[in-house]
């Protein structure tokens, strides 16, 4: 059930066809974990709270630094060195307080990755290795979870919804494992400062279509896209 409040700050989106009031409770009531809080996680939380997601966990072993603050607009200079989960939810709550928060200030890892994703009723993949994506996949396969794929460098992106409620397409699908070595990472590749806003902003899209039943979403469907020439393309898996 909605309050007044709630109902005049949503108004935007609870106009929206195929949306209504129905579509915002059925947000408030969702449990969406973001795995990873640098540029994309960072955005994902401040739209998900924005639009009224009822919980939102967050979990990401790594502190603030001064690098980060090009691109990941959640957190401020003071904010220097800080865990970054508990610092996002600190931020977060000044933007919506209705939201409840759930903070991991560490990396999810083989030993802990069922025991939280269970709680959560899908997940934003915001993480910046293969390793963690495929930990991810395998806990949310086992668990019948759908989760937002999506990963980012230099100027481009690549996105994906999976859902093992409806289908056992998955991420070892796209990228088999034996294509990469465990310990490669994105982290320390150039990226413009826009490209994870953008492609943060079309996952946070997916999930709320995806919560809510309305439009189409990229459920086993590549969105690909290259900032530097503007071409957006999407393939079927």
């Amino acid at each position: 059930m909605l309050s007044d409040r709630e109902k005049t700050r949503y108004a935007r989106q609870i106009s929206l066809q195929d949306f209504g009031i129905e579509g915002q409770e059925k947000l408030k009531d969702s449990k969406v974990l973001i795995v990873g809080l640098g540029g994309l996680g960072s955005i994902e939380g401040l739209y998900l709270a924005a639009a009224g997601a009822g919980t939102i966990g967050l979990i990401d072993g790594d502190r603030i630094s001064l690098s980060n603050l090009q691109r990941q607009i959640l957190y401020r200079e003071v904010q220097e060195g800080m865990p970054k989960a508990s610092t996002a939810k600190e931020n977060l709550m000044q933007l919506n307080s209705n939201c409840r928060f759930q903070t991991y200030d560490f990396f999810l890892n083989r030993d802990n990755a069922e025991d939280i994703i269970r709680n959560y009723d899908m997940v934003m993949d915001a993480s910046d290795n293969f390793a963690t994506r495929y930990l991810i996949n395998d806990a949310c396969f086992k668990l019948r979870k759908a989760f937002v794929y999506c990963s980012i460098s230099d100027m481009t992106a690549q996105i994906c919804l999976f859902d093992f409620k409806v289908s056992d397409r998955s991420y070892r699908d796209l990228f088999p494992e034996d294509m990469h070595r465990e310990d490669e990472t994105f982290q320390n590749n150039a990226v413009i400062g826009v490209l994870p806003a953008i492609a943060g902003s079309i996952c946070v899209n997916e999930a709320i279509k995806h919560i809510t039943g309305m439009g189409n979403t990229l459920l086993n469907r590549l969105l690909t896209f290259d900032l530097s020439t503007n071409d957006f393309a999407v393939f079927d898996l």
